[in-house]
C-alpha cells in the first residue's frame, strides 16, 4: 500500500524506497530500436540517505558487457533513457541518463550480493560484468492505497454522480 501522505511530502525519497523494495524495474536502452529489459535496480541506505540530504542519487545496476544493453551503453554513454516500475499501489515512468561504470571496485563490492553473484560465475572481477549507472532527472509517478473497497466505493459513486473516482494521486517530479 503506497503511503498518500509520503507522496505529498517526500515524492523523491518515496521513489527511491519504492524502487529499491522493487525485484526488477523494465530499463531502456541508448538504442532506440531496442526493448526495454528487465534489471534488478540496486539501492541502498546510502542512495536513500544521500537523497534525503537533498544530494542526488543514481540508482545502479549489474550488466554484462556482451549483451546488447552493455554494448549500446558503452557505445552511446550518457543517453537519456527510460526505467518504469509497475508495483501494486505505486507506478513510475522515469527518464535520466544511463552511464557505464568502469574498475569501480567499491561500488561493485557495496552492492554485490547473492544474486548478482548468480549471473557472473567469475565472481567481482568477472570481465564480463558492467555496472551501469543511471541518474533520474525526472520522473512520473502514480499512487494509490491499494484499499479494495475505496476503489469500488470510488468507481460506483464515480458511475452514479458522473465523476471521477479519487482512487489516488498522480504528479511529475525532479527525481
Amino acid at each position: 500500500m503506497a503511503d498518500l501522505s509520503k507522496f505529498e511530502t517526500e515524492p523523491r525519497i518515496q521513489l527511491l524506497e519504492e524502487l529499491k523494495s522493487a525485484r526488477c524495474v523494465m530499463l531502456g536502452s541508448p538504442n532506440s530500436s531496442e526493448h526495454m529489459q528487465p534489471m534488478a535496480p540496486q539501492i541502498d541506505k546510502q542512495t536513500i540517505e544521500t537523497a534525503e540530504q537533498g544530494g542526488s542519487s543514481a540508482i545502479y545496476f549489474f550488466s554484462d558487457n556482451t549483451s546488447d544493453l552493455g554494448k549500446a551503453v558503452l557505445s552511446d554513454p550518457g543517453a537519456t533513457v527510460m526505467a518504469t516500475h509497475i508495483g501494486k499501489d505505486y507506478q513510475a515512468c522515469i527518464e535520466g541518463t544511463l552511464y557505464p561504470v568502469t574498475d569501480d571496485a567499491a561500488l561493485i563490492e557495496r552492492f554485490w550480493n547473492p544474486i548478482a553473484a548468480s549471473w557472473y560465475p567469475g565472481g567481482k572481477d568477472d570481465p564480463k560484468m558492467l555496472m551501469l549507472k543511471f541518474v533520474p532527472i525526472t520522473a512520473g509517478v502514480w499512487a494509490s492505497t491499494g484499499n479494495p473497497l475505496k476503489f469500488v466505493y470510488e468507481t460506483a459513486k464515480a458511475n452514479l454522480t458522473d465523476t471521477l473516482p479519487d482512487v489516488g494521486k498522480s504528479k511529475i517530479i525532479a527525481a
